[in-house]
């Protein structure tokens, strides 16, 4: 009986510490390499934001006609839907977050945003079928020139404004804060440092080069610059207090470095292209990738006015 008395006391006496082994057990799982959300984001980012203008490019006209969205919008529909909810998991996953108002604030102009771009962007892509060229201004293409009457053509350029800027803004804005939340999360003990498994090696090359993608193409450089230097501040000053990045910010931190690298060799590569210079005027000169195609690819793609 006194045995039993003093098990029971024991056990008693030892739950208040139950919560902090569960809080410590909760900081363990999060601070492991998170494959399952970083492969998902890098899989989705490929196949539907990336994919989505090849897709339409390639698929026959006959399957998306002109006025009809094009499989490339429903592609960008799907990711409007998978990117928020990935985000919010990943939010989810971090000890560190913002009150949930703000967390759902975020998401919601990332979702506008996102379906902002989707109309202009829809049509943008849909003009090249009739000669529209990526490389040069709403008012220097020729099939705008010729617009009658020539408030049209003001027509054409909000809706550049809204895909290019007003969406790139509200869509580009909120996903790096959420991710530099996340970041703000990434951090551990120094006595902990741990080692970078090999399945995040297998998905920093994949990742990096969909950030290049997103920064060239989305106009999003000094965005992205910023936050890289809102992380490497953050690396800073966690240090001094004895912490380290965990093997999710390593990831995400070491992805953002080689996006950088392959942002300096774009631009150096492309440093004398006079064309795309006057399209990119200033101090900042990262010619998006798909004007690229249209002023040296295009012609490689057969031309499908003939089917329209």
């Amino acid at each position: 009986m006194q045995g039993s008395a003093r098990r029971r006391a024991a056990a008693a006496g030892s739950s208040p510490g139950r919560p902090g082994s569960a809080r410590e057990e909760k900081d363990c799982r999060n601070s492991q390499f998170h494959f399952d959300l970083w492969f998902y984001f890098t899989l989705q980012n490929w196949l539907l934001d990336f994919g989505r203008p090849i897709a339409m490019i390639l698929l026959p006209l006959e399957w998306f006609p002109l006025n009809k969205p094009s499989a490339g919008d429903y592609l960008h529909m799907a990711y409007n839907v998978i990117t928020p909810f990935l985000l919010l998991k990943l939010i989810e996953r971090s000890p560190k977050t913002l009150p949930r108002s703000m967390v759902y604030i975020t998401i919601i102009i990332f979702v506008m945003g996102a379906s902002i771009h989707l109309v202009g962007d829809s049509v943008n892509h849909r003009l090249i079928f009739s000669g529209y060229q990526l490389h040069l201004s709403v008012r220097e293409n020729p099939i705008i020139k010729s617009l009658k009457p020539e408030t049209l053509i003001d027509s054409f350029e909000l809706l550049y404004y809204y895909d290019e800027y007003l969406g790139h803004s509200m869509w580009y804005i909120p996903f790096f804060l959420i991710l530099c939340i996340y970041f703000s999360g990434c951090f551990i003990p120094k006595k902990e440092e741990p080692q970078i498994p090999a399945s995040a090696l297998l998905l920093i090359g994949p990742s990096s080069l969909y950030y290049w993608y997103l920064v060239t193409e989305g106009q999003i450089f000094i965005l992205f610059i910023f936050t890289f230097f809102a992380m490497m501040a953050l690396v800073m000053h966690q240090k001094r207090k004895g912490l380290i990045l965990d093997s999710n910010g390593r990831f995400l931190f070491y992805s953002f470095i080689i996006t950088l690298v392959l942002i300096a060799l774009w631009v150096g590569w492309l440093w004398n292209d006079r064309t795309l210079r006057k399209k990119y005027p200033g101090i900042i000169y990262i010619p998006e990738p798909w004007a690229f195609y249209t002023l040296h690819l295009s012609h490689l793609h057969s031309p499908v006015e003939e089917n329209v």
